[in-house]
């Protein structure tokens, strides 16, 4: 593989894909593959869900693919008409162009991609480091999002990197033994309860750590006069103890950055966790 590849070897990649394609096939649904040129690189989509709803933008996680995050949000499917975004330079069939996260970059390209699937405006919804591309995307080009959800996002108040420090041991292991054991305790921090780790997001986080180069830096915090140039709905909802982006300080920061906000505080949850059916309408409603 070329050395800029994101994966670790042609093996590593078909990994990748194949898990990507296997869990495309699990929703049991109709889907498009769509391709937009950008000037970060090309960015592949999912488009699905209904075609007589509204369309949404949808932006997945960190070192995650669009795949699993569809799975996760497949409440959505019946209510819009979905655009789900493949990261650049993030495991999927995006280009393998990393962008940086101090900067807007991600929320250029996130801007880039709208108008070029034909849109002056779009709904979107992403969660964690896709949250934070939002936010990116909400201070770079914040016409361009008519509304927007934020779950667990990034960017707004992060955690300092020490928060995250317990998982540094049991990843350290895992590369040593790959024992799921070691994995399970890296992700416990984040998900609190083993019951949240979920099959998929096992196979998912296991699938990219053992092949893909992780980005360990999720999209940096933005500042208040960037943020507050957001004038639309915006829904925050923030686990209260997510070791990442602590409900405390996201949900603090974003009533003073947005008055328009809502903000929504996830009792007793970390960064893995589980939304109730209440929460899900109320994603729904927020984007509606």
């Amino acid at each position: 593989m070329n050395k800029k590849s994101i994966y670790r070897s042609a093996k590593a990649k078909k990994a990748v894909l194949t898990l990507y394609d296997k869990q495309m096939k699990e929703l049991h649904i109709s889907f498009q593959d769509i391709y937009v040129e950008t000037s970060f690189g090309k960015t592949h989509l999912i488009e699905c869900g209904d075609s007589n709803r509204p369309p949404l933008l949808v932006f997945h996680g960190g070192n995650a693919t669009t795949a699993y995050n569809l799975k996760y949000c497949d409440f959505l499917l019946p209510h819009f008409h979905i655009y789900a975004v493949d990261t650049i330079g993030h495991p999927g069939k995006s280009a393998e162009i990393s962008l940086s996260p101090f900067n807007q970059d991600y929320g250029k390209w996130a801007e880039q991609v709208i108008e070029k699937l034909g849109y002056d405006q779009i709904a979107c919804f992403g969660g964690s480091f896709g949250a934070g591309i939002l936010v990116k995307a909400m201070c770079a080009a914040p016409e361009r999002i008519s509304k927007s959800v934020l779950l667990v996002p990034s960017a707004i108040k992060n955690a300092p990197s020490i928060k995250s420090i317990n998982m540094m041991f049991p990843m350290c292991m895992y590369y040593l033994t790959h024992k799921e054991k070691w994995f399970i305790k890296c992700i416990l921090p984040m998900a609190l309860k083993e019951e949240f780790v979920s099959k998929d997001i096992l196979l998912t986080a296991r699938c990219s750590i053992d092949n893909a180069k992780v980005k360990s830096i999720m999209p940096q915090n933005e500042r208040t006069d960037q943020l507050r140039k957001y004038k639309n709905p915006v829904l925050v909802m923030a686990a209260e103890k997510d070791c990442l982006f602590p409900a405390g300080g996201v949900l603090r920061r974003s009533k003073r950055v947005w008055p328009q906000s809502r903000c929504y505080l996830l009792r007793d949850r970390g960064h893995i966790h589980e939304l109730t059916e209440k929460e899900k309408q109320m994603i729904i409603k927020g984007l509606k």
